[in-house]
Formats: structure tokens, sequence, C-alpha cells
């Protein structure tokens, strides 16, 4: 998680945010800082069961929701970073998620103010699939293990679940990571993300790394 690029969100003070991440942090923590700070218009996630302050403000209507498949979001970035508009795929066939009524936001009097929209199907091959749109954003924001100088970045393990996607889905992205070594120090065959995607490096000032914990009643 990318903690100190959130924390100069923070400070920076920018509103009216829509942030795209497979979950919303914790109350203090990643994404909930940006939340606490009323910064956060629209959350496009998988995963929102920690959060107890972005169920405060998605049940009085301060904040619009698009729950996306975990597997459908990662595609969504992957697909934008690769120039890819659209796609079709079998999840969500059937559900609320290709029927549309899902509310992205709620009235203050309980209704819902903004509902999503039934999306288009195709069948191939006797098989039924619904239409995504791609994720491009205008700031992508990576936590990494290292970078050299040119830009060149590698992960450590899970890290890259979500990170190579996203730094992809981005016009800008900004990489923060906990070494910088110089540029020549990687074997080709090591670097994961080519310094062609990366446009800025910041030295992590992350002092301790948390871990989120997960429960049964996750949404997606």
């Amino acid at each position: 998680m990318p903690s100190t690029l959130i924390g100069s969100i923070a400070k920076q003070g920018q509103k009216q945010l829509t942030c795209v991440s497979n979950n919303a942090g914790i109350e203090d923590y990643g994404l909930g800082i940006l939340l606490n700070n009323r910064q956060v218009k629209r959350m496009i996630s998988s995963y929102v069961g920690e959060n107890k302050e972005f169920e405060r403000q998605y049940l009085t209507g301060e904040l619009e929701v698009e729950l996306t498949p975990q597997g459908t979001l990662a595609e969504k970035m992957r697909a934008g970073g690769a120039g890819i508009p659209a796609y079709y795929t079998p999840t969500g066939v059937g559900t609320q998620i290709q029927q549309g009524g899902f509310p992205i936001r709620i009235a203050s009097a309980g209704k819902s103010e903004i509902l999503s929209q039934p999306k288009d199907t195709r069948t191939f091959n006797n098989k039924e699939y619904v239409l995504e749109h791609s994720i491009v954003g205008d700031f992508s924001l990576i936590k990494a293990w290292k970078a050299d100088t040119a830009g060149n970045v590698i992960w450590r393990k899970s890290a890259r679940n979500f990170n190579p996607d996203v730094a992809t889905a981005g016009k800008v992205c900004i990489a923060e990571v906990e070494e910088i070594v110089p540029e020549g120090y990687f074997d080709p065959d090591q670097v994961h993300l080519p310094s062609v995607y990366v446009h800025r490096i910041v030295k992590s000032q992350e002092k301790e790394k948390r871990i989120e914990f997960r429960t049964l009643h996750v949404e997606g």
C-alpha cells in the first residue's frame, strides 16, 4: 500500500476523488485516511468489509460505491493499461452486476439516488458474457520493493497481485518504493515493471507495515 503517497494526498487536500482499489483501507490507515478527510467522492472496489467509516458514509449518502468482482476489477485495469476499451467476461452474468439496480449512492432518506445500469451481454460458443468497460485513471499510485533510478520496478511476493495492473492503467504512474538503487543494478530478467510505465519514484517513509484483517463477510 503506498501509504506515503496517500498521506501526501491527504495533506494536499484534493476533494471529489474517484479511487479504484481492491479494498477501502481501514479507519486510520490507507484509503481510510482520505475517507476520514471527506476527500473521496466515489470508491470502485471489490472488498470493503473492514472500514466502518466507509460503511457510515455510504449508508448516509456521503459516498458513492461501485462494488466490482475482484477478478473483474483487476482485468478492468489490465485491459485499460493495454489500450483495450472494453471486454467480455462470464463473471456477473445473471446477477445484479449485469442486470443493474445496485445502489451506487443512497439518498439521505435511505432511498437509492444513483443506481447501476444494466450491462450489454453477448453469447460466444453458447455461453453468455457481460460487457465490462476498462479503467484508465489520471494517476496510478503503486507500492513496490525496489526501483532503479531509471524507473524499473520489482515487487516481492503477493505485492504483485494488483500493483502491476494499477501501474499500467494510469496516465501518470508514481511508484513508492522501499529502496532506490542505481540504474543497471537489476538483471533485466528481474524487472517486473519496465521504466516506460513509471513517471515518478518516491522513497517510502512508512515506518510500520500494517495488515488489514479480512473476515468472511466479503462483498463483491
